[in-house]
């Protein structure tokens, strides 16, 4: 595996459980120094250093992302964490359309903005967002959605801005995955289910695993000349729809 600069840590926001942790398993078995950020503990050991810290206070983020940094740079981050608070345009509160942006799109400015210094003193740097089908619309989704639209955009915008300082900027968007949550929400029996693995061409639910070898591609030296780019990791059902 090619560390890129001999400089192999990579930090994952929202690794704890689902998605969060596949890519932090993945990450480590491709060779990388797995550090996570989570306000949760991990219910089993986790792949790497876990660091428990509530990403949606900016205070905590800030130390902990400075304590992290004087054990050397990262060079590869994973902006994961995310909530999603589901309603009706109707019923949106202004306050947790703001949580929801606070959670999603800020801790991915700020984990960003603190990292960059390592990355372009190694001219090296992999910068990967999680974002969403839902960025493409889907109802329940209004603060949801815009969040992870504002991903795919910033992506873009830090891709051009970055680029000379050999550093890639892509995004990830996951459509229906089975993770725990999901399962929860959804038992796979329910009507709700079935009517989801209906509406995807390839008739099943993603894996975390799914979305973690897409990451792991992004992540590595070989993919130097991939930037700007949203990868949609959702058995088809992006399909049809305006590209994003």
């Amino acid at each position: 595996m090619d560390r890129g600069s001999g400089m192999n840590r990579i930090l994952v926001t929202g690794g704890a459980r689902g998605i969060g942790r596949a890519i932090a398993e993945r990450s480590a078995r491709d060779g990388y120094d797995v550090l996570i950020f989570d306000r949760e503990t991990p219910a089993s050991p986790s792949p790497g250093r876990h660091v428990v810290v509530d990403l949606a206070d900016e205070s905590a983020t800030a130390s902990a992302l400075a304590a992290e940094l004087t054990r050397g740079p990262i060079t590869r981050l994973v902006n994961n964490v995310g909530v999603v608070k589901p309603a009706l345009l109707d019923d949106t509160k202004l306050e947790d359309f703001d949580a929801v942006m606070r959670l999603n799109v800020r801790v991915a400015i700020q984990c960003a903005k603190a990292c960059l210094p390592g990355m372009r003193a190694a001219r090296f740097g992999r910068i990967v967002s999680i974002a969403s089908r839902a960025a493409l619309g889907k109802e329940l989704r209004t603060a949801y959605g815009a969040s992870k639209a504002a991903l795919i955009g910033m992506g873009r915008s830090w891709a051009l801005e970055l680029a000379r300082d050999g550093i890639t900027v892509n995004t990830v968007a996951p459509g229906p995955i089975a993770t725990e949550l999901y399962a929860a929400a959804n038992p796979a029996d329910s009507p709700r289910t079935k009517a989801a693995i209906a509406g995807i061409p390839m008739k099943r639910l993603g894996q975390p695993a799914d979305i973690a070898h897409a990451v792991s591609y992004f992540m590595t030296a070989d993919a130097g000349f991939v930037t700007g780019q949203t990868l949609y990791v959702c058995g088809g059902t992006s399909v049809g729809y305006a590209a994003v």
